[in-house]
C-alpha cells in the first residue's frame, strides 16, 4: 500500500476526491511499476495477490509457453543458414531473412487482436487457438518441399508468427495480474524461457537438421513435439487471477491511449529501439565468420547472446522492483546501443565471447523491462492487454523493417560500419526520446 511519503495524498484525501484514478495518471511516471498497479487495482477494488501457489504456477506456465513459441523463432538463425545453403539454395539471402523479420514481427504484430480478447476474460480461448495454430504449422513446416518458398512461408513465417502472436501477449500479459510488488520480478523470470528456447533450439536443429541422415522433415517434426509437450503443460498451468476473468467487461477505449503523452512517447521510442536493437542476434555470427573468428564458436555465439539473456531477464526486474521499472529500462536502453558499437572491436575469440555476453545481459533486460514498463501506463488492470497489444503491434513495423535496411546498408561488399552505426544510433536515440 502507499504511504503520504511515497508521493500519494492520504486514503483520506483518496476517499474524499472519489478515488480519481486521473491522480495515479499524473504521478505513475514518477514510481515504481508496483507501486502503480497496486493503486490502479485499489481503485478498481481488484488487489492481486503477490504471487501465491496460483501465480507462480503461472509463472511457470508463461514460461513453457514462451520457452516453446518464443525461442522457437529466435532460433531461425539455424534455418536461414540451412535455407540458404540447401533448402532453398535457388532464393537470394535476402528474400529468406525476410522469413525471419515476418515470423519475428507477427507476435508483436498479432498482439491488438490477443490484447482485446485477453481483456474481454476470453483468456483460455486465445492461448488454445494460437497453441493449435503454432502446432500445427510446425508440422505443415516438416512438410515442405524442398525449393518451395510459398510453402514455408505459410507454414513458418505466417502460421508459426501468427499462432505466437494470439500466445504471447496473453501468455505475459497474465503474469502482471498475479502480481504487485514482484511484478517485473515475475515478468523477467517467464522471459527467462523465450532465452532458453532460444539456447535449446538453435543447438538441437544444429545437431539434427543439418545431418542428411536425419533429414529437415523429421527434425521439424522432433522439435513440434517437443513444443506440443511444453504447450499442453503450459495451458494446463497457467490462470488469471479469479477477479479478472470475467467475461463481457466493457471494451477498452483505445482512442483514450493515444491521448496519453507518456504511451505515446514509449510507443515511438519502442519503434525506434527495434530498428536496431537486434542487430548482433542476426548479424553476429555472419560478423565472427567474416572477420576469421572460429567457425563453430561464431554459430555458438548466438547460444552465448540468448544464454545470457536469462541473466539480464533476472537481475534487471528484479532490479525494477526494488528502484522502479523506468529507472533501470532507461538506462539498460542506452548501454544496448553503446553494445551494439562494441561488435565493431569484435577481432578474437576472446572479444566475441565478451560482447555476446555483455550484449545478451543488457538486450535480453531491454526487452522484459521494457514489457513490464509498458504494463505501467495501464490507468486500470481492465486495459493492460489492449494497451500492450496496441503498442506491440506498432512498433512490430519496426522489427519487420530492421533486418532488410540492416541488409540493404550491409550491401554485398559488407560494409560492417554502416549497419552497426545505424543499429546503435536508433536505440541511442530512442533513449533521448524517453528521457
Amino acid at each position: 500500500m502507499s504511504t503520504p511519503s511515497d508521493g500519494f495524498t492520504t486514503s483520506q484525501d483518496l476517499e474524499d476526491t472519489g478515488l480519481k484514478l486521473e491522480k495515479v495518471e499524473l504521478e505513475r511516471v514518477n514510481i515504481t511499476a508496483a507501486s502503480v498497479a497496486e493503486t490502479a487495482d485499489e481503485a478498481k477494488g481488484t488487489i492481486p495477490e503477490d504471487g501465491g501457489f496460483r501465480g507462480w504456477m503461472t509463472v511457470v506456465g508463461s514460461w513453457l509457453i514462451l520457452f516453446s513459441t518464443l525461442g522457437y523463432i529466435y532460433a531461425f538463425g539455424v534455418y536461414q543458414d540451412y535455407y540458404t545453403r540447401v533448402f532453398l539454395s535457388s532464393h537470394s539471402p535476402s528474400s529468406i531473412a525476410w522469413l525471419g523479420s515476418f515470423q519475428l514481427m507477427m507476435p508483436f504484430a498479432s498482439a491488438i487482436i490477443a490484447g482485446k480478447l485477453f481483456d474481454s476474460g476470453h483468456f483460455h480461448s486465445t492461448i488454445i487457438a494460437g497453441s493449435i495454430i503454432f502446432i500445427f504449422s510446425l508440422f505443415m513446416l516438416s512438410l515442405a518441399h524442398e525449393g518451395q518458398y510459398y510453402q514455408i512461408f505459410l507454414s513458418q513465417g505466417l502460421g508459426i508468427g501468427i499462432g505466437s502472436g494470439l500466445i504471447f501477449a496473453p501468455a505475459t500479459t497474465v503474469v502482471s495480474q498475479h502480481f504487485r510488488k514482484r511484478r517485473a520480478l515475475a515478468y523477467g523470470t517467464a522471459l527467462t524461457g523465450i532465452s532458453i528456447g532460444a539456447v535449446v533450439f538453435p543447438i538441437s536443429c544444429k545437431n539434427s537438421t543439418l545431418l542428411p541422415q536425419i533429414g529437415f522433415a523429421k527434425s521439424v517434426r522432433a522439435t513440434a513435439y517437443i513444443s506440443l509437450g511444453c504447450l499442453i503443460g503450459g495451458n494446463l498451468l497457467m490462470r488469471p487471477p479469479v477477479s479478472t476473468t470475467q467475461v463481457g467487461r466493457a471494451p477498452a477505449d483505445v482512442m483514450s491511449f493515444f491521448r496519453d503523452s507518456a504511451y505515446v512517447i514509449f510507443i515511438i521510442g519502442g519503434f525506434i529501439a527495434l530498428v536496431g536493437v537486434y542487430f548482433p542476434l542476426v548479424y553476429m555470427q555472419l560478423y565472427a565468420i567474416e572477420h576469421a573468428v572460429d567457425n563453430t564458436l561464431a554459430f555458438y555465439s548466438l547460444a552465448i547472446i540468448n544464454g545470457s539473456g536469462v541473466i539480464g531477464r533476472i537481475i534487471g526486474n528484479h532490479l525494477a522492483d526494488l528502484y522502479g521499472v523506468w529507472n533501470i529500462q532507461v538506462p539498460v536502453t542506452l548501454l544496448t546501443g553503446a553494445t551494439i558499437w562494441a561488435v565493431l572491436g569484435i577481432s578474437s575469440t576472446a572479444s566475441l565471447i565478451v560482447v555476446s555476453i555483455v550484449y545478451g545481459i543488457l538486450s535480453g533486460g531491454w526487452l522484459s523491462l521494457t514489457l513490464a514498463a509498458l504494463a505501467t501506463t495501464a490507468s486500470n488492470p481492465q486495459e493492460v492487454g489492449a494497451r500492450v497489444g496496441v503498442s506491440m503491434a506498432i512498433v512490430s513495423v519496426g522489427l519487420l523493417i530492421s533486418a532488410p535496411i540492416q541488409g540493404a546498408l550491409l550491401s554485398s561488399q559488407f560494409l560492417w560500419v554502416r549497419p552497426i552505426v545505424f543499429s546503435g544510433v536508433s536505440i541511442i536515440f530512442s533513449y533521448y526520446i524517453k528521457e
